[in-house]
């Protein structure tokens, strides 16, 4: 019998220990930025007289449009396998020096900044290396500058520059676009940020609007950026670094609920013309409480993929484009959208967040686009994010805190609370301190504490990394932060808190109402009476590569999937609330529970979660 338990006890401890293996192999692929593995900084010149690109069309854009597909004609009279065909911009890409703090560079050409995108030269023609001979498609949005393509031979890991295309730019490089809305800090106002090249020295930046089809009105916005001296480390601050342009955002007040509204960006130049982008759509918010008909999507770790298959050799988020198309097909049938952290998977190349406000710009232009940190967009040693790894290659959170507005009172603390109808929300910044004592704790507290359950029943708590419990999340002797979910629970339970959501493991998982690594409810799919504890989802397969499921079965943990998706909640009334993961390639469901209760269940008095009371009278 002692035999029998002693080869049980190892057979769990090997388990745990291919856990944390698949939980660090997850991590690892991760930190691969398919533009990293270019060793731009070690570029050699070597021009071929007889080697050519020729990109076309020239001019992009002229019909107001934001983005272009080009062909690039090339041919090569030493052609190789490993030739490979990058688009840089600015055009002009290289200098006589590099700035300091990048590798020193001892002979020219002095490229000192990775390309937007590259593709390898024989992507679209596998009579290549026999003919020397290329047309490759490229999709270029408009990023406030011109554009050239260069071929390399080499490989990416010793490029030698053959040759350079001619010229590439859209009609209007600095035009307003890829507008993100956002809860304000009111239910009743919406911020909208925007990108665009205009500085306050040449425009004056507002947005227009109103109900639809009637008389608008306009509101001011404000004008961030940031430089290279505001990123914490490389590659941000070297290779990775482009100008960002100029990041607006406006705040659209005292909105009507359930309302349509139209709205525009504009630039009024100070020659009293206007530049003005298209015009979008959206929705307001429901007054707090309101029972109607409320939808909510959340997930995380999506990132961002090309449409014209560029960057993607080592298919790192081949997920990205399904998630995204198919929010844009439901989109009818969504109020506002939560993608609770590793937004883009930039990691330091600055390039790739305009990439991704454009590829999601049919959804944030139109729904609230709540966002939440992850280690992918703050993590840099001694920088005081709470784990000392570099995920975010040197942005430190600046491009997330600029490029997005959340409701924080500082952005820089990405914790915020926001309400939608019958939701109350909690959003938490995993990569600061949340530990009991801490100032996120005491605002974690006061947000839960603040819910008034009889208006908004629904009680949902947010972030990044698993502050919970996921069976493919082993660390440190406990699935989840152990640290988090010890501190965090008591509150979940004495908050009555009704789901936690995370991401950072790239798969879906749900467990029971739980409490203290328990089981409180037998049921399955379907959740009445008492809150008596808490469903805990994994969200994390918006799109970034997949992590297989452990093989370790957990007692609490009802449903797995390893598949691109997205959770969805609806909430008929306040009463009833339905969950669904739906899969991104189809918008099939894999998963779904409801939860039915009423107002004295909420009241209810549960272990760890009762009101004082007194026998006086």
């Amino acid at each position: 019998m002692e035999s029998f338990l002693s080869l049980k006890v190892s057979l769990i401890l090997l388990l745990l220990v291919l856990v944390r293996c698949v939980v660090v192999h997850g991590d690892a692929i991760d930190d691969v930025q398919p533009l990293s593995k270019i060793a731009i900084h070690r570029a050699l010149f070597a021009f071929h007289v007889n080697a050519s690109l020729r990109a076309e069309p020239v001019l992009l854009g002229t019909k107001g449009e934001d983005f272009q597909w080009i062909t690039v004609e090339l041919e090569c009279p030493d052609p190789s396998e490993d030739d490979w065909v990058a688009v840089f911009s600015p055009a002009k890409f290289n200098s006589s020096t590099c700035p300091p703090g990048d590798d020193p560079k001892q002979q020219a050409p002095h490229i000192c900044s990775a390309p937007i995108k590259f593709k390898f030269a024989n992507d679209s023609n596998g009579e290549y290396t026999k003919t020397g001979k290329a047309s490759l498609k490229f999709r270029l949005i408009n990023q406030r500058a011109d554009f050239s393509i260069a071929l390399f031979s080499g490989g990416l890991s010793n490029p030698k520059l053959l040759a350079v295309s001619n010229t590439v730019t859209f009609a209007n490089p600095k035009a307003p676009l890829y507008p993100r809305l956002s809860q304000g800090k009111a239910w009743n106002e919406m911020a909208v940020t925007w990108t665009s090249g205009y500085n306050i020295i040449d425009a004056v930046p507002f947005v227009e609007w109103g109900f639809k089809g009637e008389s608008q009105t306009q509101s001011p916005a404000g004008t961030l950026t940031f430089h290279r001296n505001a990123m914490c480390g490389p590659p941000a601050r070297t290779i990775g670094w482009r100008d960002p342009g100029y990041i607006h955002t406006s705040f659209l007040k005292d909105l009507w609920p359930n309302s349509l509204y139209t709205y525009k960006l504009g630039h009024r130049l100070f020659n009293g013309s206007y530049i003005w982008s298209k015009s979008y759509y959206f929705k307001s918010s429901p007054y707090p409480g309101q029972d109607s008909l409320q939808r909510v999507v959340i997930f995380g770790d999506m990132g961002k993929a090309e449409r014209d298959g560029s960057n993607e050799y080592t298919n790192l988020q081949p997920g990205s484009l399904n998630t995204t198309d198919q929010l844009i097909k439901d989109l009818d049938n969504i109020d506002i959208l939560f993608h609770i952290g590793d937004i883009t998977y930039a990691n330091g190349y600055i390039s790739q967040w305009d990439q991704f406000t454009s590829q999601v710009e049919p959804i944030a232009s139109t729904i609230p686009y709540m966002i939440a940190s992850g280690n992918h967009e703050r993590d840099v040693p001694g920088t005081g994010s709470f784990f000392e790894t570099n995920g975010s290659g040197g942005e430190c959170g600046v491009l997330a805190e600029t490029m997005f507005y959340v409701p924080a009172e500082n952005r820089a603390k990405f914790w915020y609370s926001t309400d939608y109808g019958m939701f109350h929300f909690c959003i938490a910044d995993s990569e600061h301190d949340w530990r009991e004592g801490s100032n996120q704790y005491k605002f974690i507290e006061k947000c839960l504490a603040s819910a008034d359950r009889q208006k908004q029943p629904w009680l949902i708590f947010a972030a990044h990394r698993v502050l919970g419990y996921s069976s493919d999340y082993w660390k440190d002797g406990s699935f989840g932060e152990s640290m988090g979910r010890e501190s965090l629970q008591k509150l979940w339970q004495k908050y009555k808190v009704d789901i936690a959501f995370y991401g950072h493991v790239h798969n879906y998982e749900r467990t029971c109402p739980i409490y203290q690594n328990r089981c409180v409810n037998t049921e399955k799919s379907h959740y009445s009476g008492t809150v008596n504890g808490t469903i805990n989802i994994v969200v994390g397969a918006g799109g970034y590569q997949l992590n297989s499921h452990t093989p370790l079965q957990t007692i609490w943990s009802i449903y797995k999937v390893s598949d691109f998706g997205f959770g969805k909640l609806t909430a008929f009334n306040h009463s009833s609330l339905l969950f669904e993961y739906k899969r991104s390639s189809d918008g099939e469901i894999y998963d779904s529970f409801t939860i039915s209760r009423d107002y004295r269940d909420v009241l209810a008095c549960v272990h760890d979660g009762c009101e004082p009371t007194t026998l006086a009278t």
